[in-house]
């Protein structure tokens, strides 16, 4: 596998930042290129980078920053080619504004990529409309939970105006991209952490509907969640990403991490990246800088102590939450990654809506919000 990386500007002019040796760009398989949704409209840089990369399939993703090595990188677009020389890839798109029905865009993933080759997925999805959870649950029906699938949701900076996303075009809203990689030359490790504290008291959600949350133990939820927020409640929904939910779907199951999308004032009720049960158990979630950044190193440690192969190429999805909370540290969260795996692999990546990554008890995926999850890639 041999990789190059460009930052394209407003003037549409490139700089590379890395290409490897024998680096061919009309050998590009694939190009993924991140860069916030209001610069992503106003440079259309689909143009461009399909002149750099005559032959690759290009996805480009709006996001709330984009990561290239160990730098955060704003109002530039950072676009990764990836030329595989014994992997091959299939690219699907569906557009959810035109159908909604979640099943449909299973069946479609399933005609268009699945094959006995097929290695892993990589899912870039808009992250305004999809319910997360109801995404995540029906790529594991259709891989039967044994495909392990990663990517994430776009972001919007700190807007969270809409989100778009391209296949061989310029990024619109209401995109799902997938990719699926086959063969056996090609091999990922997944890391997933998040760092966040517990605090206040465990407490059963008595009433909600997928991910809307209206009722916990016998308080409105967002009664609840402005009594512990404080000086904070003022700002909501923005201040949620700095205190998110901790959600377990059993008082046995490992929790997971849930932020907030919107409030609502008349029904007191709060909209989540993901499902929140009935039945389900919260607590809220508080940010300690350290704590966040030992995550990051700790995301890359699970691949780097479980892997012999050297890995070329990370991708890493951060939270926009974690980029609020860590402010002038946020750089540190990438340092440790590539700290972890040394300075001949390339990193690219974005800060997300809600990152999709497999976890211990999950082969396939789960959604996350709020943690750092980084994936890398190799050919042997």
């Amino acid at each position: 596998m041999k990789l190059q990386q460009v930052i394209i500007n407003e003037k549409e002019e490139d700089r590379i930042l890395f290409s490897s040796n024998g680096f061919n760009f009309k050998k590009a398989n694939l190009v993924l290129a991140f860069g916030e949704r209001v610069f992503l409209d106003q440079v259309l840089p689909y143009k461009k980078i399909r002149s750099l990369y005559p032959e690759a399939q290009i996805i480009i993703c709006s996001s709330s920053g984009q990561i290239s090595d160990a730098n955060l990188v704003e109002n530039n677009i950072v676009a990764t080619a990836l030329e595989f020389e014994r992997t091959t890839i299939r690219v699907s798109e569906i557009d959810i504004l035109k159908n909604s029905n979640i099943q449909d865009l299973g069946d479609v993933l399933k005609d268009s990529l699945f094959n006995d080759d097929l290695k892993s997925i990589l899912i870039l999805s808009e992250g305004s409309f999809i319910n997360g959870t109801e995404l995540i649950n029906e790529l594991i029906k259709q891989t039967k939970g044994v495909i392990p699938i990663f990517g994430g949701l776009a972001g919007d900076g700190y807007k969270f105006e809409k989100t778009t996303i391209g296949l061989n075009n310029d990024a619109t809203q209401g995109k799902i991209v997938a990719i699926g990689f086959y063969g056996d030359a090609i091999h990922f490790g997944f890391g997933s952490d998040g760092g966040w504290s517990d605090f206040g008291p465990e407490r059963e959600v008595t009433l909600s509907e997928k991910n809307i949350l209206y009722k916990i133990g016998d308080r409105f939820a967002l009664d609840l969640y402005k009594e512990y927020l404080g000086k904070y409640a003022m700002e909501l929904p923005g201040s949620s990403l700095y205190f998110p939910l901790s959600m377990k779907e059993n008082k046995d199951a490992l929790p997971v991490v849930r932020t907030i999308l919107s409030i609502d004032e008349e029904k007191k009720s709060m909209t989540f990246a993901g499902n929140i049960p009935q039945g389900s158990f919260v607590r809220l979630m508080k940010g300690n800088l350290d704590k966040l950044i030992d995550a990051s190193y700790n995301a890359a440690s699970q691949i780097a102590t479980s892997q012999s192969t050297e890995p070329e190429l990370a991708l890493v999805v951060s939270c926009v939450g974690r980029k609020i909370v860590l402010g002038t540290r946020i750089e540190e969260e990438l340092e440790v990654v590539k700290e972890v795996f040394g300075k001949n692999i390339v990193i690219c990546g974005f800060y997300s809506y809600g990152e999709i990554s497999p976890n211990f008890n999950k082969v396939a995926c789960e959604l996350h919000n709020q943690t750092m999850t980084v994936t890398t890639i190799c050919e042997v």
